[in-house]
Order: C-alpha cells, then sequence, then structure tokens
C-alpha cells in the first residue's frame, strides 16, 4: 500500500502535466504550433537571462534567509552549504513536488549536523511566511480583477457556510489529537510526540529571531525578486510589452498557484498563464509562447544549478 501511495505521488503530477500538454495541443491548430515556435525562437532573450539572474538572486536570499531561522536553534550553517541545499530541494521538487523540502532538511542535516525535524520545522515556517504573501497578491489580484481570478480559482462557488464548518470541524479534530498525544505514553506515541516538538522548534524559531528585520527584508526581496523574474519577459515579446500591471499580476498569481500542480509545472503553468493573458486580449500563440518562455527558463535554471549544487556539495563538504 505504502508503494502504491508512493508511486502515486509521482505518477499523478507527471500525467497531469501531461494532460495539460495534450489539451494545449488540441487547442491550437498546427499553424498556431508554428507560430507559437516563432514568437519563441525570435523571443528577445536579453530579458530571459534577466529572468534567470533575478531567480539566482532569490534563491541565494532564501538560502541566507534560511539562516535567521536557525540561530535561534543554536546552529550556524555555512552560507555555501545553504545555498547548495536550497538549489537541490528545487531539483528535487521537479521531480516529485514538495519533496525538496525533505531533502534539504536532510540535506543540512548530513552536512552541518543539524537534526532532521529541526530544519523541517524552519522550513514549514519559511513556507508559512510564502504562503502569506500568495494569499496578499492574490487578494491584490481579487483587487484588480476579481471576476477573472475568482473564476479561475473557482472562488465564485465557493460556499462559505460550508467552509467555515469544515474550519471548525479540523480545529476540533486538531485539539482531540492533541489532547491525546499529551497524555498518551505509549512507546509509538512518545515518538510521535519528540518528533513534533522538534518540528514544532524549529517552527517557532521565527519568534525567537533577532534578525527579524533582515529577515523581513529579504522575504520582499524574495518576492521582488520572482515578480521580476516573471515581469521582465514580457519584454520578450512584442505583444506583451504594454501588458499592464492587471493582467500581469493576474497572471503571476494563477501561475503560482497551478504551479504546485504537477511537477514544477510542467503543462499547466504555461496553460494558465495563457489563459489569462488572453482575457487581456493577447492573442493565444504569443500568451502561450511567454508562458512557456517562463516556464523553460525558470525550469532549465533549477536543472542547471541544482546539478551543479548535487555535484559540488561533497566537494565543499570534502572533510565529511
Amino acid at each position: 500500500m505504502r508503494k502504491v501511495l508512493s508511486l502515486s505521488k509521482k505518477i499523478i503530477p507527471l500525467a497531469l502535466g501531461v494532460f495539460f500538454i495534450y489539451l494545449t495541443y488540441i487547442n491550437t491548430t498546427a499553424e498556431d504550433r508554428d507560430n507559437i515556435i516563432k514568437y519563441i525562437q525570435n523571443a528577445n532573450y536579453r530579458f530571459v537571462f534577466l529572468s534567470v539572474f533575478f531567480g539566482i538572486l532569490s534563491h541565494i536570499s532564501r538560502a541566507v534567509r534560511w539562516q535567521y531561522l536557525l540561530v535561534p536553534l543554536g546552529y550556524h550553517p555555512k552560507t555555501m552549504n545553504s545555498i547548495l541545499a536550497v538549489l537541490i530541494g528545487y531539483l528535487s521538487n521537479l521531480g516529485i513536488p514538495r519533496s525538496g523540502e525533505l531533502l534539504r532538511a536532510s540535506v543540512i542535516d548530513r552536512y552541518e549536523s543539524i537534526p532532521f525535524k529541526k530544519g523541517f520545522g524552519t522550513i514549514i515556517a519559511e513556507r508559512v511566511v510564502d504562503l502569506v504573501i500568495l494569499f496578499t497578491f492574490l487578494l491584490v489580484a481579487l483587487g484588480l480583477q476579481y471576476d477573472l481570478i475568482a473564476d479561475y480559482l473557482n472562488l465564485k462557488d465557493l460556499n462559505f457556510f460550508y467552509a467555515l464548518l469544515s474550519l471548525i470541524l479540523l480545529i476540533i479534530i486538531l485539539i482531540v489529537l492533541r489532547t491525546f498525544f499529551r497524555y498518551s505514553t505509549h512507546p509509538i506515541t512518545v515518538i510521535i510526540k519528540q518528533f513534533f516538538n522538534g518540528l514544532l522548534e524549529g517552527m517557532v524559531s521565527i519568534k525567537y529571531m533577532k534578525n527579524k528585520v533582515l529577515f523581513v527584508a529579504h522575504t520582499i526581496f524574495i518576492w521582488s525578486m520572482y515578480v521580476l523574474m516573471f515581469w521582465i519577459i514580457k519584454f520578450s515579446i512584442p505583444e506583451t510589452v504594454n501588458l499592464g500591471i492587471n493582467a500581469m499580476i493576474a497572471a503571476f498569481v494563477v501561475g503560482g498557484f497551478s504551479i504546485s500542480a504537477t511537477n514544477g509545472g510542467v503543462g499547466i503553468y504555461p496553460y494558465t498563464v495563457s489563459m489569462v493573458l488572453i482575457a487581456f486580449g493577447v492573442s493565444k500563440e504569443s500568451s502561450l509562447a511567454f508562458g512557456w518562455i517562463v516556464w523553460t527558463c525558470q525550469t532549465l535554471m533549477v536543472v542547471t544549478f541544482g546539478a551543479i549544487a548535487f555535484f559540488a556539495l561533497p566537494l565543499v563538504n570534502r572533510q565529511k
């Protein structure tokens, strides 16, 4: 059963990506596909390389920000190891969604002797912060273009009564589980409690940071780089140059949510970004070209630097 679940986590996202590639194929004619290829071939790649540069800066900043969460736990990992661990994590996510967080914690455990559960806890804390930022962008996008974003995220069909009821039920379940684990002395329960206590210690490290201002500054910088990575690509295609903030923020948000649905957003990312841009009057061919250029340059960046990090990590830590 465990093997089936593990295999499904690998196959389902990949199959979903293939489905959206197929969906793109059947919704375009041979002439459309030729035009898409021409847009990609004739794109101004100076802006594409600039997008990659912004991406590299965001990864370096993320590694430095991560260190601020580890310091309150009494750990001071080398900056290079943190950067390499982050790059390897992103590479892993292309194979199995969300596996990068586990691998990053494992790498820092192996080379910096930081317990996996504590390192993973700090990564969860990071992700919570990033999720808050992403939802902030969602709110901004909804303010700018509510009908479009609500339609793509199916917010119009959301029943808030059932959503509230589900939230209350979830809270009750968490309270029951917390009470059970607090008073249970079963050996397995004790092991689970120790693991989650380590996770919790890593997650609350953000509360005890001395460099909160720098943590916030890096968070703003990381997301600024994400936006710039996306925004700068519009100058590579003549038809998207004049797109305004309404279109770009809406496409950025929809693409951000779709990227976690498959392995690195394969198939679904270009498709969903294209659908948003089409709603703003961009042709199907140029909007798909835009989506594929953004996805391809980001993916090649992750693959290239992730592979370099994979081989560089043991060399940097030869003594270990």
